[in-house]
């Protein structure tokens, strides 16, 4: 796939860090547009893990944002990848695409 994306996933990221930790983190590395943490910070429900998607000015930081990868920020390793946005609304369509689950006939 070679589409040109501002944004970055970051996965593995520990229930206990804040929005503004990864703000703070990913801010040295560009200027960001936008931060969403999921779930964010005032969730109520009891959280294991967290997604954090940062929208950068340019698209140059989103590859030297990946250098973070297997970095422990808090007390987990960090996964960073690039997030082309076109491709989360796509999702969907690509598994109607695929057509039925094959029934399981040997159980």
């Amino acid at each position: 796939m070679n589409c040109t994306t501002n944004v970055v996933q970051v996965t593995n990221v520990s229930p206990s860090t804040t929005s503004e930790q990864m703000r703070m983190l990913f801010g040295f590395l560009g200027t960001i547009e936008e931060l969403k943490l999921f779930p964010p910070d005032e969730s109520p429900l009891p959280v294991t893990s967290r997604v954090c998607f940062v929208k950068f000015q340019d698209s140059e930081s989103v590859g030297v944002s990946q250098h973070l990868t297997n970095t422990v920020f808090v007390d987990r390793a960090l996964i960073v990848v690039p997030f082309a946005e076109e491709g989360k609304s796509r999702a969907p369509s690509l598994m109607a695409e695929s057509g039925p689950l094959p029934a399981n006939r040997g159980l």
